[in-house]
């Protein structure tokens, strides 16, 4: 495929600062957690890359484990990239990480040094590359000590197998103490990914001004709640939905009348701006300058021209915030 990119691809989308790193990050990063495994149809997955990065979005988050089959994501975004992309690999912010399950055995989960240096290796091998812009370690591990864990993250950087390192689903404490030894270290985290969406909201007690304090970019996850902030369940749960078809992450007892009725409310306030509810939903994150980025997910070239188009109003009124609050809050 002979791809030209948008010669205009970086006049509409705003870049956002991590935090008080060099790095800046498209307000917007898509996800490649779904719809870009071995079980998707793979010209539908380079035309969604295609479009983002046609649109302005520079920064593609993956994982060791997205696909299914785990692996896959990552393998099939390496070949994306070579037959596209290849020339435009240093405009491009290339994330992954690992703390999950992605093979048998002891070696293959949580946070040891052998799973985490085994694991970036292998991802830059799926993808072609000799690098990542920013290594994750996934999710804490009750039984690795922290040290452990930081100093292999510092080694791969050292080692330069990523530019920067990132946390996720780190909870406040946790991220504390993993903030400092990587200072101490003189490699410190750049950005952390929690799932933060107008229905999970624990980042506001006080990880947000964790990170605030520290210079530590935000890159919300999951900003639509697996669907439940669009227009997608507002008559019920459609036959081809997330709910419907997997029920792994979204199940139908989330899905109680009382949420579909704040649903509807907060879709009302979404029509009077001038939004869809995903829209409205993504601004509602951004429009605090804590957040540097808000990973979408696509699996149509419509919904990241939808979520694109959030950022053409991110500002709220003192009254729509005191609507939403009272929302959130019934």
């Amino acid at each position: 495929m002979n791809y030209n990119p948008s010669a205009d691809r970086y006049a509409t989308m705003q870049y956002r600062r991590c935090g008080r790193s060099g790095l800046k990050l498209s307000a917007l990063s898509l996800g490649l957690w779904h719809n870009f495994g071995d079980v998707n149809d793979f010209s539908n997955s380079t035309a969604l890359i295609l479009r983002a990065f046609d649109r302005g979005i520079t920064h593609f988050d993956l994982a060791n484990n997205y696909g299914p089959p785990p692996g896959s994501a990552e393998c099939n975004f390496g070949k994306i990239l070579k037959n596209n992309l290849a020339s435009y690999r240093d405009e491009l912010i290339i994330s992954s990480k690992a703390g999950y399950t992605m093979w048998d055995g002891p070696y293959g989960d949580w946070g040891s040094r052998k799973y985490l240096i085994s694991s970036i290796d292998q991802s830059l091998k799926r993808m072609q590359i000799d690098y990542v812009d920013i290594f994750y370690h996934h999710r804490p591990d009750p039984e690795t000590p922290l040290e452990e864990t930081m100093l292999a993250l510092d080694q791969i950087v050292r080692q330069g197998k990523a530019l920067y390192v990132g946390l996720s689903n780190y909870r406040t404490p946790e991220a504390t103490a993993a903030i400092a030894i990587l200072r101490e270290l003189k490699t410190p985290v750049i950005i952390h990914q929690p799932r933060y969406s107008m229905f999970e909201r624990w980042v506001e007690q006080d990880l947000l001004s964790l990170l605030d304090a520290e210079g530590i970019g935000c890159i919300p996850f999951s900003p639509l709640a697996q669907g439940l902030l669009t227009d997608k369940y507002l008559q019920g749960i459609p036959a081809d939905s997330r709910v419907a078809t997997s029920g792994i992450f979204l199940k139908a007892e989330h899905i109680s009348p009382e949420k579909i009725e704040k649903i509807k409310r907060l879709n009302t306030i979404a029509c009077e701006r001038g939004q869809s509810l995903a829209q409205m939903a993504l601004a509602w994150l951004l429009k605090d300058s804590r957040v540097s980025s808000v990973l979408i997910g696509a699996s149509k070239i419509s919904q990241i021209d939808d979520s694109v188009g959030s950022l053409s109003k991110i500002s709220f009124s003192d009254d729509e915030l005191k609507q939403i609050e009272q929302i959130l809050g019934a």
